[in-house]
């Protein structure tokens, strides 16, 4: 039923011109038909027509008319005419799908994508893979998991340990409240000043106690020493001081600091510093005053005796030394005040030249010193007058101290004010204010000055201006 004659093999005539053909028999391309392609034989230059059983003659091809055997590695879909109707007699094509090269395709094994099944890699087979040689063999049993832990009980402990930090805290704010109630004077309950209780009142009462107390010890005289001498300082005189009012002040009002609060309860004491002022300046004239008549140096003066003055010159030596005393005897008269104790402090002193200079010393003689010793000096005021001379009062008024390089005369006001002995008793003066005041000491001795360098009794008389013009 099939082709008469050998037919020409598939692509024929698309072999490379020069490439000879087969040299040996081979087998053609399976025949059939093909609704898709066109009949070969139909094509141009196949060979000639094609008859109802196969072509009428030999077809081009390779030597002997056997078509070229084609290559297993290219499929040719080769075109086929349409399979005959069911009955058809010979000359019909046997019918197929598709050609390839004439060897039957086998369909593969289907295969995962990743080798070892469809959740990731397949671990090779065998002992070394972990799997088993036997394709038939089952597959091995998961591993169990492990049981989850029980969560470990309560502590009772922790519990004990939450229970006594409420019960402390608690505890700790019953005590602050009550000890707010109980301390709300003033001054707060416990409160005391080098080891003074002054709390639980007023600050009045506060300001009492503190100095019934500390009073005495405050007002104790310094005792100092200054190049093995002694001498007494006063602390008013010197500007020191225990400030009562302000210690008071800075100690009162409500404290809320929890371990003052609740130690008030148990009778535990609030210390407070007290204030102790220093005025500098006051302190300093005072320290000055002591080093004019302590220490072995001595400055040129004029001293003063009864109808004669005379010249001291001075001589090298030591003296106080008034910056580095200061601090010293502020913190002698802190100490003092807080112990109670008067203990006796030494100063520091230095080497100490003479200030006041011979020419210096010869001036102060011979334009104030010699005039005012030259005879009796009066001051009157109103109707009432009184007479200085230089045999008793003088001397005892006037005086001479260095003051920066220079002499400069010095009244005692209480030894003028003993000499007038109620002399300008009623009589008073206009002062700058405006006001009427009583004649003083200041008043004699500043009419005393222009007197006493008067020549004759005319100019050595001196009358206190009432209305204060003059």
């Amino acid at each position: 039923g099939g082709p008469t004659g050998p037919r020409p093999a598939p692509n024929a005539g698309m072999r490379p011109p020069g490439m000879p053909g087969p040299s040996g028999p081979t087998t053609g391309p399976v025949t059939g038909s093909s609704s898709l392609t066109p009949d070969l034989d139909r094509l141009p230059g196949a060979g000639g027509p094609a008859g109802p059983g196969g072509p009428s003659g030999p077809r081009p091809g390779g030597p002997g008319g056997v078509p070229p055997r084609m290559s297993d590695d290219t499929a040719i879909l080769t075109p086929q005419a349409p399979a005959p109707a069911p009955g058809q007699g010979a000359g019909g094509n046997v019918s197929g799908d598709t050609l390839t090269s004439g060897i039957p395709v086998i369909p593969s094994e289907p295969r995962s994508a990743f080798p070892g099944g469809p959740g990731g890699i397949r671990p090779p087979e065998g002992p070394l893979g972990g799997g088993s040689s036997d394709p038939g063999a089952p597959a091995p049993a998961p591993a169990p998991r492990p049981a989850p832990k029980a969560a470990p009980p309560a502590r009772k402990g922790r519990s004990k340990l939450v229970l006594l930090g409420v019960a402390v805290f608690v505890l700790f704010g019953v005590a602050y409240g009550a000890g707010l109630l109980m301390n709300h004077s003033e001054v707060p309950k416990g409160t005391t000043v080098l080891g003074v209780d002054i709390g639980g009142g007023s600050k009045e009462e506060a300001v009492t106690k503190l100095e019934a107390a500390l009073g005495k010890r405050a007002q104790a005289p310094l005792k100092l020493s200054v190049d093995g001498k002694e001498e007494e300082l006063a602390p008013d005189k010197a500007g020191l001081t225990l400030d009562s009012q302000e210690t008071v002040r800075g100690a009162a009002g409500s404290d809320y600091n929890p371990v003052s609060v609740i130690g008030s309860l148990f009778g535990g004491a609030r210390p407070a510093d007290p204030v102790i002022p220093v005025d500098e300046e006051k302190l300093g004239v005072a320290l000055t005053d002591l080093a004019g008549v302590s220490g072995s140096a001595n400055d040129a003066t004029i001293v003063f005796e009864p109808n004669k003055a005379v010249a001291v010159p001075g001589k090298p030596g030591t003296s106080l030394d008034v910056n580095r005393s200061m601090i010293s005897v502020r913190d002698a008269y802190r100490a003092q005040v807080q112990t109670g104790e008067a203990a006796v402090v030494e100063l520091p002193v230095t080497a100490h030249e003479p200030t006041i200079t011979k020419a210096e010393l010869d001036r102060a003689m011979k334009e104030f010193a010699e005039p005012a010793m030259s005879g009796l000096v009066t001051i009157k005021a109103g109707p009432k007058q009184i007479d200085f001379g230089p045999a008793r009062s003088l001397p005892q008024i006037l005086s001479m101290k260095p003051v920066d390089g220079r002499l400069v005369e010095v009244y005692d006001k209480k030894a003028i004010d003993t000499l007038l002995d109620g002399v300008f008793d009623g009589i008073m003066i206009t002062k700058g204010d405006g006001k009427k005041h009583q004649v003083s000491a200041d008043d004699v001795a500043q009419a005393m000055q222009g007197a006493l360098l008067g020549r004759t009794p005319a100019e050595r008389t001196a009358a206190i201006d009432l209305n204060g013009e003059g």
